[in-house]
């Protein structure tokens, strides 16, 4: 070889071998850059809710950013709809395969949601313990399975002012001792008599819709009796036209008989106005009336019909529909969404009463000592979810037009008979609604 040659070739060598050099540099780094997991974005878990009040809203969002910031594998987006289209987009959406993962529903809709197969179950889902933990009124159920979760309620309660129930020598009713049906008339009755209310009983007369199942069903139910067998759910004679029903209905009737309740009034401010005593509703206007009279107010169980008073149970809530591809992001929200800090945060944002002993111990206003803690205390000694049946709404309609009767004169045992009947044509005509008929010797 020449020696030029041998010189070039030298060379060669030592070039390939730098080359070598930074070969054996480069590659493992290159394939510890292939082999390192690439941070995948989070999945989008897709809600939506009704349009409410900003309170709520603001709530909703916060509480959605804070979970989306607590981990990087999902992230909930929301759209807002306006309620008067909310359950026709549902419905829309159903049809043509573009539900959310996630929608709110109003609790006692939910089994209806359930029996037309937009909702899945919830209890593989969720931690049981923390389901476990949610009183009445943040759970909706169908036929024993949980198909919704919520984190918020109102409750029903019979206001009244200190000064004026004491001007009249009357006792403010107690969670230990409440007043009895016949001794809550007799006090209105003498309440008119005085001659300083001409209406002493405001029950929402402007209110329609299922105000009427909200807030009377209760007396039903405190007398015994319901809307319909829950046992069985495809029977409402002799439940809701029972002789304790009819005694209800009778007791309303005689409100208005006898000029203690107004039948068609001009306007809610009866009661903030001065024009009558009590005022039988939720406790949405807590946070109004404490304001306004301070330590004079005082919220009392509403009337006992023989069985305990009892009030309505539930607001909106939340659920997983069957289309939702990730079951499992959906839940994770679901579940962030019922622990109690967030349950406490929704209270502390709203002013709504929180659905569980957690929850409420970390706000001021329910806390064992705040001064809100008796709207809690109602929830949960009194509470009662509203019969778990698609049926509901059609139930709560025809409840609605028999009470409506009731307070027009008619017959309270004539207008549960046509009620009866109307309702269990709409059950037969639904084929049960899921439910079959009890066996012989069934009832309550």
């Amino acid at each position: 070889m020449p020696a030029g040659d041998a010189r070039h070739g030298c060379g060669a060598f030592r070039h390939e071998g730098h080359a070598m050099k930074r070969a054996s540099i480069i590659m493992p780094a290159l394939l510890a850059m292939l082999a390192a997991p690439v941070l995948a974005a989070p999945v989008e878990i897709r809600l939506w809710r009704h349009d409410t009040g900003d309170l709520e809203m603001t709530a909703g969002r916060a509480a959605v950013e804070r979970f989306n910031r607590s981990q990087s594998r999902w992230k909930v987006t929301v759209e807002a709809i306006p309620q008067g289209s909310y359950t026709e987009s549902i419905t829309a959406a159903s049809m043509v395969g573009q539900l959310p993962c996630i929608i709110a529903m109003d609790q006692p809709t939910v089994p209806n949601f359930a029996w037309t197969g937009h909702v899945r179950p919830l209890d593989t889902l969720l931690p049981a313990d923390a389901v476990a933990r949610l009183l009445e009124g943040g759970r909706g159920t169908y036929k024993g399975q949980l198909y919704s979760v919520g984190q918020l309620d109102v409750v029903l309660a019979l206001f009244a002012r200190r000064s004026q129930l004491a001007a009249l020598g009357v006792r403010v009713a107690t969670m230990a001792q409440p007043y009895t049906a016949a001794e809550f008339h007799d006090i209105l009755a003498q309440a008119k008599r005085s001659g300083r209310f001409r209406f002493p009983l405001d029950l929402n007369g402007g209110f329609k819709g299922e105000w009427y199942s909200y807030a009377f069903s209760p007396w039903l139910q405190s007398a015994g009796t319901d809307l319909i067998d829950r046992a069985s759910y495809v029977r409402v004679d002799g439940v809701l036209n029972s002789e304790a029903a009819v005694s209800v209905g009778r007791y309303y009737g005689r409100l208005f008989k006898d000029k203690l309740v107004e039948r068609h009034p001009a306007d809610d401010k009866a009661f903030e106005q001065g024009r009558s005593l009590f005022h039988y509703t939720g406790s949405w206007k807590a946070r109004e009336y404490s304001e306004r009279f301070g330590d004079d107010l005082v919220a009392m169980p509403p009337p006992d019909f023989g069985q305990g008073p009892k009030i309505g149970a539930a607001s909106w809530q939340w659920g997983i529909t069957r289309s939702c591809p990730q079951p499992e992001g959906a839940a994770a929200f679901l579940a962030h969404l019922i622990s109690p800090q967030e349950i406490a945060a929704a209270s502390r944002a709203t002013g709504l009463v929180p659905v569980s002993v957690e929850g409420a111990a970390l706000t001021e206003h329910y806390r064992p000592d705040g001064d809100w803690r008796v709207y809690f205390e109602f929830a949960k000694r009194y509470a009662v979810a509203r019969p778990a049946s698609p049926a509901y709404p059609a139930l709560s309609s025809v409840f609605e037009k028999a009470m409506a009767d009731i307070r027009s004169g008619k017959d309270a045992a004539e207008a549960l008979d046509e009620a009866v009947e109307a309702m269990e044509h709409n059950i037969s005509r639904n084929n049960g609604y899921g439910f079959t008929a009890p066996k012989i010797g069934g009832g309550l």
